[in-house]
């Protein structure tokens, strides 16, 4: 008896509600397979366009409930009228919906669409590709992969293999194996459940180890975190206490050979505060100490400003951010749209963005990758600093999100790109989560969340590559591509008896 429709609709819908369950904060990561495993059988022996409407409210309900922060930093922190800022989010998950939509419409398309070789084959590759699509398409919003939902399982060791889609597919392979031993002949279970038990165990074992080697310097880091709230930190009366704030904590961190506050932690441009700045710096020279510090300053064509880390030394030396936040940081509209922003007192200037293939930089010793805010999502554009850095420093400012689930999912993505590369990442943010993460991804201290804090850290530089450093995502997708072509060919292709 075929499964009705519309009950495969309820399936999709409720799949999808419950699948951001799987990520931090609530980090229930075996309900991610559980999630896919339903949508996969939403799928089975469906027409295109079924699928695409299972897919596609799937994505509806997971991307609403997983990012619907993007609420707050539209309205609460960019003023924006309820109702407008209400349907730019719901426009930006419908168009991630699309993507979802469109995979399980292309995956019964044109591939099977029901059995083994659709639960186990072309479900989870299609998958794959389309996640990577998503990851930098029109600049892209990789937020939501699924291989993020699995930080805290063993499937984090396949990071340094092929990063996060690696990590996705299996989580892939696992949902189309439920849905094997679900509904699947005896036997398909039997070997099923043997595939699985060693995909799992591989993740268990590379689990355990590390592609690097620690460099044996011991470097004492101290992660500023101010915690100044979003909505009073560019008004004037909060300009002097905060200038007092950071230079203050800095002070009790003399003793750290890295002092890192967080991006745009100085609510000024760089040459209005520069006097402060060599006091600051003053103070941690005669300590033997460096202060970096994320800040906005003049573009030096003199048009627009940048979005810089500024690493304070003899001579001030800075990292121009790269990946810039569409309509955050850069806005992609016509310019009548801009003179609407204009008047509705909107921000609707670009920055200037840096250098796509920046070096890495000298900060206390060691050569670090880095990143500003939203740039931690492309791990591939980050590999050209390895194998040289030794490790990532990262500035971030969450504050924009308020007290919602958004920190505790970027936290998580960060953790990933570490193990992607086998690296330290320093991590400081403005209202949290300032943390430290090892080599392997997990997270070896952290700062409690809107409150000054200062923490306080030993960590060591590491050297050689990761697999995932030498080929990046070309693994992963690649891969995916060559099983589906391979799938693809030997169905179009295949001889039947009497023909």
């Amino acid at each position: 008896m075929e499964f009705p429709y519309k009950y495969r609709l309820l399936i999709s819908f409720f799949a999808g509600l419950f699948l951001p369950l799987a990520y931090a904060p609530f980090n229930l990561f075996w309900l991610a397979p559980l999630s896919y495993a339903c949508l996969f059988f939403s799928w089975n022996r469906l027409k295109p366009s079924r699928s695409f409407i299972c897919g596609f409210i799937f994505g509806c309900t997971s991307f609403f409930s997983g990012i619907h922060w993007v609420y707050v930093s539209i309205h609460d922190f960019g003023q924006l009228h309820p109702v407008i800022a209400a349907l730019l989010t719901l426009l930006l998950v419908m168009v991630l919906a699309c993507y979802t939509g469109l995979t399980g419409c292309v995956a019964v398309r044109w591939f099977p669409s029901e059995g083994p070789k659709a639960w186990l084959v072309s479900f989870p590759a299609i998958w794959v590709l389309f996640e990577w699509l998503r990851g930098w398409f029109l600049s892209g919003f990789g937020w939501l992969s699924a291989g993020y939902s699995q930080t805290d399982s063993w499937l984090m060791g396949f990071a340094p293999i092929g990063g996060v889609y690696l990590m996705s597919w299996i989580v892939l392979l696992s949902a189309g194996s439920i849905v094997c031993i679900l509904i699947g002949s005896s036997r398909l279970r039997i070997r099923v459940l043997f595939f699985m038990a060693i995909l799992w165990g591989i993740g268990f074992t590379l689990n355990k180890y590390s592609w690097g080697y620690g460099n044996g310097r011991a470097l004492t880091v101290s992660l500023i975190q101010g915690a100044i709230p979003q909505d009073i930190k560019w008004q004037p009366e909060q300009f002097i206490p905060t200038l007092e704030l950071y230079k203050s904590l800095t002070e009790e961190s003399k003793d750290s050979h890295l002092i890192l506050w967080p991006e745009a932690a100085i609510p000024a441009l760089y040459h209005t505060v520069e006097g402060f700045l060599e006091e600051v710096n003053a103070i941690a020279l005669e300590n033997g100490s460096t202060v970096a510090l994320g800040i906005l300053r003049d573009d030096p064509s003199g048009e627009t400003i940048q979005n810089t880390l500024a690493i304070l030394d003899e001579e001030t030396r800075f990292y121009v951010k790269r990946h810039l936040v569409p309509y955050g940081e850069v806005f992609p509209v016509p310019g009548f749209i801009r003179n609407w922003l204009r008047l509705m007192n909107l921000p609707y200037t670009d920055l200037a963005s840096g250098e796509p293939d920046q070096p890495p930089m000298q900060i206390a010793g060691e050569m670090a990758a880095i990143t500003i805010c939203y740039e931690d999502l492309f791990g591939a554009e980050q590999l050209h600093y390895f194998p040289k850095a030794s490790l990532i420093v990262n500035v971030s400012n969450d504050a924009w999100f308020g007290d919602t689930i958004a920190p505790h999912q970027h936290l998580q993505i960060s953790r990933v790109r570490s193990a992607e590369v086998g690296r330290y990442t320093l991590r400081a943010t403005n209202t949290g989560i300032s943390a430290v993460i090892d080599p392997l991804g997990k997270v070896v201290s952290r700062s409690p969340q809107f409150e000054p804090h200062v923490l306080k850290a030993v960590v060591q530089g590491y050297t050689g590559s990761t697999p995932y450093v030498l080929w990046g995502n070309y693994f992963s997708t690649l891969a995916a591509f060559m099983v589906l072509l391979i799938q693809f060919l030997v169905t179009k292709f295949t001889i039947r008896p009497g023909t």
